[in-house]
Formats: C-alpha cells, structure tokens, sequence
C-alpha cells in the first residue's frame, strides 16, 4: 500500500545541520515544506553522532583537567575524578535539549515532517520507505538532497569485532579502555585523542601522513604534536596500520613505519577515524540521471543545484566542499534561496573555516602559508605567541599557541588565519570577518582589542606584519 501526499515546494531528503536548516529558511520564505528523516528526531549525525556530544565529552574533559589544575589558581580540590555515567548523561541532555530546539523550529516555520528512508522516485517525486508497512510518495516541485555521510571502514579491518569502533560507538562506550589506538590524526582523531587522555587512558594517535591534522597549516601541526607529547599522547606519524588480529583477548596491531619495519602492540580499543563517506548509495540517483564519482559524491553548480535543475545537494554528499556542519547549513540556505527566486552568493571554498576542539584547539581560515606560496603569492608571515598576553597568566600555568597571519607582502591583504590555543574555535570568528571583507594588516592592527583578552593576539599578530608587535 502506498499513501500519496500532497505537493510541496520544497522537498528535504535529510534533516542533518544541511536539512533542518534549508528546511527552516524554505519556511521562512513562504515555501510549502517537508523534511524527510530516516531518524525519530532531526539533529543527523552533527547533533546525535558527531560535533554536538564529542564537543560535550570535550568540555567534560576540559572540566577534569582544569580541576586537576585547581592549585595553581589557589583552589584546593582533593580528588577530581571522571564520573563516566555522569558524562554521557550530561552528553545526552546537551543533545536533547538541541534536538527540541530544533523540533520548534521546524514546527514554527510550518515544515512537514514525514519520518522514514527517502528516496528520489523520478525528477519530482520522492519515495518514503517508513518503519511501518505504508510507503509514501511525495510530490516536490523541488528537491534538496541532504543525506549526509557515515564514518569510512576500511576492509580489511573486522568491525564485527566490538573492539574496533567508529566515532558512532565510541560515542556510547559504558566503560573505559585501558589504551586506546586511534587511526588517523584529523579532526575527529584528535579530538578523540584529547578526551581520553584527559579521562586517563593511555592514548596513540596512528597517522599515515607526516604530520597531525595534515590539512592545517604546518606550524598548527607542529604546534599540537608539542603539546600532545607534554600531555604523553604517542603521536606515530608517517606510520600504516597493516593488520588487526582480533584472535586474542586484546587486539593485536601491526604498524608499518614508512621508513621502513614493522612491530606489533596490544591494544584493548582500535577507533577507526580514516574519514567519511557520502550516504547516495539507494538514494535513487540513477532514476534521475544524476551521477557520482568514484567516492559516491554528487557534483553541483555554484548555487548547488545537480545536473537536474529542480534537485539541489548539499551538505557531506557534496566532495568539492569540506564535510563540515557550518557547510552544510550554509548550502543549504543557498539551495533555498535559489529556489526562492532569490540570487544567493555561492561559497568560497578559501573562505571556510576549520575548527578541531581538542587541547589545545586549533582554528584556521583562508589559505596555509604553503598554499599561499603554492598560489604564486609572495606572502609575509607574523606569529604571536599566546604565552606573551597579560591573559595567558590567568588561564593556566603555561598556555600553548599563538595566531599566525598569512598576508600578502605587497598590498598587506590577510591571506590566511592559524590559531592554536585556548578558545582558539571562538576567536576565528573574527578572522572570517576579517578574509570575508578582504581586510588587510593594516586594518586589523587599527583595530583597538580590549584588554585582557586573548583577542589581543590577533591584533599584535596584524603589528606583527607592519613593522613588529607590541608585546613581544
């Protein structure tokens, strides 16, 4: 049995950052709406799997280490110790308390929701597969695909193995590992190296590349290896992991280093975090005559529309754009007000910011001092390090980072801005407004910070490249 409903405007297959947030402005413009979610509650993998809890766990972890630190600060705390139980729960109210937030919002803009499996069912259709028996077709006149993506799993590893976990498991793990290896040093990598070690595990990061977040510029990755070796979190760069043995009672790993021979440790938890994979296969693509690469990703126009005009993707379905929330949802506000009869202004991509929430955080936008030079620009660079501010006294013993400006040597125009550091995800901020209305050194260093504030080092960085900083 199949039960048809009406016609909408507007179509959302997804309700991740990217859905929710097309459907919410689809609402705002007048568009008759619905969403489509193959979850009970909207939130996708951002809100139930991804940015939201491990950003939770995170803070949790700050909370541990900042308690440990309690002397410094001339707070006595006899015993700061991780109640686990305690953190998911408080995990799992952070994300219930975005998820109705979110639920209000599309019901205030007036978006149907419709839970099951979406799939495209002809140019305006869509098919939804629900949990129960009766399928229903959906007639859209536009069609926003928003899917998402699921953690890559290598094959040869053996994930019926409960051992080796993705960042959707270890989200709900009830008891802690006594070592933890985790493959790959990106983002989510690091992110989850920095929890556990605060929560005391013993901790090895296992990158195949040179270097930790090997997307950011070169003296971030440095910078973070530093402070990652203070913390004791084994760092094995240049390094492949060739085989899992999943025989014994604890795993055994074979690591290849690339300059050559191999050994084998034992571990109790293998966190596989190589990356992520676009959600388009079933999605019915093929029906339409839209295509894929290799990797499964769905190419579009610069106002995100695919090879069919009326259907839009957005979000990690998307390769030519980082897989990143913040994205997604501006994407997603651009497909919108295309359909909106409305001239939205595409993304750049050297205008989109990266954020990775481990200890210390580290934040960029715009172009590495590599890619700079790699582009042909003759470039300046200025480094200011944290440790040189009045604030830095006030939020530990010893505070790592700096901000580091990329900036063009003739005209002075930012090219790129690199912080490490406390808060460094928040004070980024300003660096996009700053490459977003193509300011140069000049202006920034005209503009008066306040003081303390670890603000102030964006400031002394822009002094930097104009003739030298202030407090250095």
């Amino acid at each position: 049995m199949v039960e048809k409903i009406g016609k909408f405007d507007v179509v959302v297959i997804g309700a991740g950052p990217g859905g929710y947030v097309a459907a919410i402005r689809a609402g705002q413009l007048g568009l008759k709406t619905a969403i489509i979610e193959k979850d009970p509650k909207p939130g996708g993998t951002c809100l139930h799997r991804g940015c939201i809890p491990t950003k939770a766990l995170l803070e949790t972890a700050h909370l541990l280490d900042f308690a440990k630190e309690g002397e410094y600060f001339g707070v006595k705390i006899p015993s700061a110790e991780l109640d686990l139980a305690g953190a998911m729960k408080f995990k799992e109210g952070v994300i219930d308390k975005n998820t109705k937030g979110v639920e209000y919002l599309l019901k205030k803009n007036k978006v149907e929701r419709i839970h099951g499996m979406g799939r495209l069912d002809g140019p305006t259709q869509v098919r939804v597969v629900p949990p129960e028996k009766t399928e229903k077709v959906v007639d859209a006149t536009n069609i926003v695909l928003a899917t998402g993506s699921v953690p890559a799993k290598p094959g040869f590893l053996d994930f019926k193995d409960g051992r080796i976990i993705t960042s959707d498991e270890i989200l709900s793990i009830d008891k802690l590992p006594k070592h933890i290896t985790i493959l790959g040093a990106g983002a989510v990598g690091t992110e989850f190296a920095s929890i556990f070690k605060s929560f005391g595990c013993e901790v090895m990061l296992v990158e195949m590349l040179d270097r930790l977040l090997p997307v950011e510029d070169h003296d971030c990755s440095a910078e973070l290896l530093r402070a990652f070796k203070k913390r004791k979190i084994e760092c094995r760069l240049s390094t492949k992991l060739e085989k899992a043995d999943t025989s014994g009672k604890r795993l055994k790993l074979t690591l290849g280093a690339e300059a050559g021979g191999s050994e084998t440790i034992d571990t109790d938890i293998l966190l596989c975090a190589v990356g992520r994979r676009p959600v388009t296969d079933g999605l019915g693509l093929e029906k339409v005559g839209i295509k894929v690469d290799k990797a499964g990703f769905v190419a579009v126009n610069p106002d995100q529309s695919t090879s069919r005009s009326n259907i839009f993707a957005i979000g990690d379905i998307v390769g030519a754009t980082p897989l990143l929330a913040h994205v997604a949802s501006a994407e997603g506000i651009i497909a919108v007000e295309k359909i909106a009869g409305m001239n939205p202004q595409p993304i750049r991509a050297d205008r989109i910011p990266g954020a990775t929430y481990c200890h210390p955080e580290v934040a960029s936008v715009g172009l590495t001092e590599n890619a700079a030079r790699d582009a042909g620009h003759a470039v300046k660079v200025s480094k200011f390090p944290l440790s040189a501010l009045g604030k830095s006294g006030i939020l530990g013993k010893t505070v790592p980072g700096f901000f580091k400006i990329v900036a063009d040597e003739k005209y002075g125009e930012i090219l790129g801005i690199h912080i490490v550091g406390p808060h460094a995800t928040d004070l980024i901020c300003e660096g996009c407004a700053i490459l977003g209305l193509e300011g140069t050194a000049a202006d920034l260093a005209h503009i008066v910070h306040p003081h303390p504030t670890l603000g102030e080092g964006m400031m002394e960085a822009a002094h930097g490249l104009l003739g030298g900083a202030i407090h250095m």
